[in-house]
């Protein structure tokens, strides 16, 4: 799982394009009045099932010493840990709560202390010491949701395997030990088993790596523990390497008892790089391998068409109709959190969101880090100009107190509206400044619902909506300029089918119908 906050050539590239295409979205637009954005929104024209918006908890991410982490630099980048359980259950009743975000999927990580660092230390399993922090996390959230009749369903993803799973021993050494590569398989399985047998949790998916493609993370001859702007727990997985796990894997999954526990290739830093990388064609054009696939995961960073597409996983769908794809990881908020003067607004974010479900075709999303602190080994990314570009949920001061980030109700008004078990539904607009996405009811129990998400000036929109038998919907809005949160302001009807509104400037809008 990848974040936003690192540092490294990559990202830079990554954030740099985002900026200058958002900018020039913004900046392209001409001055005086505009005529009305046409849209449509067809709740009869499903084009995918949606498994749901989700979140993330980390609790460790760089710490290289374990040793140090129980006895001097106790990590905890989450930051329950410093809160009161007052202050945590206000967190969790804003994020689970019948208020809060709803989510429908969770992702938990497997960092690379749950059996020592040496060879000797394998078969040791320490699943606690670790994850005290994301374990009450999920099983708080986990309670709340179902006593609301729903439920998550948990992908679980291999941070990075313990360093005697490497070639040179070394936490983040770049290659894996082949020799080791079935207990390395175990590591995952027995985590995964845990959870599902003690913990009681909904474990829908074991995913391989977090990044696996970036072998330029480390110096050429792969020596070292990566360069020093990587600062995850990354291992390189070439194409061959995964096939291989997809081959061998399954039947260990199965063996223990994992038979309902689908097997995902690993999260790539974006859906261009699930194609680039080969994973998408190998996978597609191995038999064993694309039977034994589960789910399709990858992070979701960066915007546009040469981030964001469906290329790889277009591929798959062609052998596998049914394969559902989530995004594992992406920006939280790109925005204005530590007041730089910029010329878009933090709802650029919602316009990447909207891109990965029309356009990567995904079937389900989670962002990085819904609740964060500055608990990062070597200083915390966000104190510097690369941390003014990203955001979150919850900005916790490790101090007892927590403020609440734009993103956290951005992140909300498309949440509540994509609710797990609705579908997506077709919908456009005439303005590429103003984006539209669109979830059917689909059975559920959850209202036919739209989100209107305008990145320039004032518009007013003009939006057809067929294949509902709702003529009004009630209207919830988030108004990052004048400071209004998530709220909702009445009602509005259909005219012969058409909604017309009014959007104000960088405004999200969600319309959820009253049936």
């Amino acid at each position: 799982m990848k974040k936003t906050i690192r540092v490294s050539a990559f990202r830079f590239v990554l954030l740099i394009a985002t900026i200058l295409l958002l900018c020039s979205l913004v900046m392209g637009q001409r001055p005086g009045p505009q005529p009305t954005v046409q849209g449509t929104v067809k709740f009869d024209q499903a084009l995918r099932d949606w498994d749901g918006f989700g979140v993330n908890y980390v609790e460790l991410c760089n710490i290289r010493d374990l040793k140090e982490y129980k006895t001097t630099y106790p990590q905890e980048y989450g930051g329950y840990s410093t809160l009161s359980e007052a202050k945590r259950q206000e967190i969790q009743e804003m994020i689970f709560g019948t208020d809060g975000v709803k989510p429908g999927l969770v992702k938990m990580f497997l960092d690379p202390f749950h059996e020592g660092l040496t060879i000797a230390e394998k078969g040791k399993f320490d699943h606690e010491t670790t994850t005290k922090w994301m374990r009450y996390f999920v099983a708080d959230g986990l309670k709340k949701t179902r006593a609301q009749g729903n439920d998550l369903q948990i992908v679980t993803t291999m941070y990075g395997p313990p360093a005697w799973g490497t070639k040179t021993k070394l936490l983040r050494g770049r290659d894996l030990d082949p020799e080791q590569k079935e207990d390395v398989a175990a590591y995952m399985i027995d985590w995964a088993k845990w959870l599902i047998t003690h913990e009681g949790y909904p474990v829908k998916a074991i995913s391989l790596h977090n990044e696996g493609e970036g072998y330029n993370r480390w110096p050429a001859d792969g020596s070292g523990q990566g360069l020093q702007a990587s600062m995850d727990y990354d291992l390189w997985w070439p194409t061959s390497l995964v096939l291989d796990f997809m081959h061998f894997m399954r039947p260990m999954m199965n063996k223990a008892g994992l038979k309902d526990v689908a097997l995902t290739p690993g999260e790539t830093s974006n859906w261009a790089a699930f194609a680039s990388s080969g994973y998408a064609y190998y996978l597609a054009t191995d038999p064993v391998a694309l039977k034994n696939l589960g789910l399709v995961t990858s992070h979701g960073f960066g915007i546009g068409p040469q981030m964001v597409n469906s290329s790889g996983i277009d591929a798959i769908r062609e052998k596998r109709p049914d394969m559902h794809a989530w995004n594992t990881s992406m920006t939280f908020v790109a925005g204005r959190r530590t007041g730089l003067d910029q010329t878009w607004g933090d709802n650029a974010y919602l316009e990447m969101i909207r891109q990965n479900i029309y356009n990567a075709k995904v079937n389900g999303i989670i962002p990085w880090s819904i609740v964060q602190s500055d608990a990062w080994e070597e200083g915390d990314p966000r104190n510097t100009n690369w941390g003014a570009w990203v955001g979150t949920g919850f900005w916790l001061d490790r101090k007892g107190g927590y403020t609440i980030d734009p993103g956290f109700y951005l992140y909300k008004q498309v949440s509540r509206a994509g609710q797990a078990g609705m579908s997506v539904v077709e919908a456009n607009t005439t303005e590429p400044n103003v984006g539209v996405m669109a979830f059917g009811k689909h059975g559920t129990k959850n209202p036919d619902s739209f989100v209107i998400n305008n990145l320039a000036a004032e518009r007013n929109v003009s939006i057809k909506v067929s294949g509902t038998t709702a003529t009004t919907f009630d209207v919830v809005v988030t108004d990052l300029p004048k400071h209004k949160y998530y709220k909702p302001i009445g009602t509005v009807s259909l005219k012969d089918g058409v909604l017309a509104y009014s959007m104000p400037a960088q405004s999200v809008v969600t319309f959820f119908a009253k049936n």
